[in-house]
C-alpha cells in the first residue's frame, strides 16, 4: 500500500468513525460525511489518472455533484430542524412525534 493510498483511506475511516461516535449535532454528522465523499474524490481522480483511460474521467466529477447535491439536502434539513426544534441535537428529534 502506497503512502497516498494509506492517506485517502485513513481518512475515510476517520470520518467513517466520526460519524459512529460522535454522533450529537446534525452539522457534526454532515461535516464527517462530506469528508468521506471528499475522500472518495480524491480516491476516484487518483484511480481514474492512474488508468489513463478517457473513459473514468467523468467518474470523480459526477461524484462531486453527488456530493453537492448531498450537501445541499442536508444543509437544508438541518435549518428546517433549527426552525421546528431551536437545536440541531440529534437526541431531541423523534421520528414517532408529528
Amino acid at each position: 500500500m502506497s503512502q497516498t493510498q494509506f492517506i485517502i483511506s485513513s481518512s475515510f475511516m476517520l470520518g467513517l468513525t466520526g460519524l459512529t461516535l460522535h454522533r450529537t449535532h446534525l452539522l457534526s454528522a454532515l461535516l464527517c460525511l462530506e469528508g468521506m465523499m471528499l475522500s472518495l474524490f480524491l480516491a476516484l481522480s487518483l484511480w481514474s489518472m492512474q488508468l489513463a483511460a478517457t473513459n473514468f474521467s467523468a467518474a470523480p466529477i459526477l461524484l462531486l455533484t453527488f456530493s453537492a447535491c448531498e450537501a445541499s439536502v442536508g444543509l437544508a434539513l438541518l435549518v428546517a430542524m433549527a426552525r421546528t426544534h431551536g437545536t440541531d441535537r440529534l437526541q431531541n428529534l423523534n421520528l414517532l412525534q408529528c
